[in-house]
């Protein structure tokens, strides 16, 4: 459990150092050509796309967690620990978040709200071709809030349960969901990945809500995040990410819209005005949730030892 926790340390700071290497040798890399490779609705009959995505999400997660296994249950102490903080690593992405939500923020302020545009459809799924600027940062800024959860809190949460394969499986989920989560002609094939990385998240979404909540008490502004909570973390879609992103709009005080579909918190001021403190808060909750984490894997190791 102690070199669990030093590795949890450890991943965090490769992360901060090197963030994410655009390579195609980077393992969630592979894993998105992979599931590209067999995640097309029209190899499948329509009558069986179901039950392919279902066994398409176990093959792609089992073979994805296979060095991770080896790793954890076979590699020597000190190997497990030099390699074990870089496979965490490949499973989260903190320093990215904060990069591509700069790229979104510094293209506006040099007024290209074209580069702005393109830079903010990288992160999102929606058309990002006539948002006006304030709509750009805020779809930024919802990825930012709600990619809390799926890349940064539950890969750590499922590696401090189960290890480095936890983290692996987790991230082979939410990268199927990502590729293949969608009401479109990929409903059927990619109904069994989002599913289940909906029931991935359920907890760690909540563990996030009451870390953001304790943070926001701090700075005074609890009151607000949580009526945010309350009364809009339903209105996204899906059960999870609604509620990173209504505590940090309350509590913030900005409001986060996608144009004709849902509108979270209250603009008391403009993103542009309150971009810093979005990121100061996803940077604490990950901070608080972090030392939370390495503090029960010591103590669990010492009691273990006791």
């Amino acid at each position: 459990m102690a070199a669990a926790a030093v590795v949890v340390a450890a991943s965090l700071l490769v992360d901060r150092l090197i963030g994410d290497p655009h390579s195609r040798h980077h393992p969630v890399a592979i894993l998105g050509r992979f599931i590209g490779w067999w995640g097309v609705p029209a190899r499948y009959p329509a009558g069986i796309q179901r039950a392919a995505g279902v066994a398409g999400t176990v093959l792609t997660a089992s073979l994805f967690a296979v060095p991770f296994i080896l790793v954890q249950f076979a590699a020597p102490w000190y190997l497990y620990l030099l390699l074990a903080p870089f496979l965490l690593k490949a499973c989260l992405a903190w320093r990215a978040l904060e990069e591509h939500t700069a790229a979104v923020v510094r293209a506006l302020e040099d007024g290209g709200i074209g580069a702005a545009r393109s830079r903010a459809g990288m992160m999102v799924s929606r058309d990002t071709a006539r948002l006006d600027p304030e709509h750009v940062l805020s779809a930024a800024y919802e990825s930012m809030t709600e990619n809390l959860v799926d890349s940064i809190v539950s890969p750590l949460f499922y590696f401090g349960l189960f290890g480095l394969a936890g983290a692996a499986i987790y991230r082979a989920v939410n990268t199927l969901d990502a590729m293949l989560g969608y009401r479109d002609e990929r409903l059927r094939l990619g109904w069994f990945p989002a599913r289940a990385d909906d029931i991935a998240n359920f907890i760690p979404a909540r563990l996030t809500g009451v870390i953001l909540l304790a943070y926001f008490a701090v700075k005074g502004r609890f009151a607000p995040a949580w009526a945010a909570l309350c009364r809009d973390r339903k209105k996204r879609p899906g059960f999870n990410g609604g509620i990173p992103m209504a505590v940090i709009a309350g509590g913030v005080g900005v409001r986060l819209e996608k144009p004709g579909f849902y509108t979270i918190g209250d603009a008391e001021r403009t993103l542009a005005e309150a971009g810093a403190e979005i990121v100061r808060a996803v940077r604490a909750a990950t901070i608080i949730f972090a030392l939370a984490e390495i503090a029960a894997l010591f103590l669990l190791g010492f009691m273990s030892y006791t």
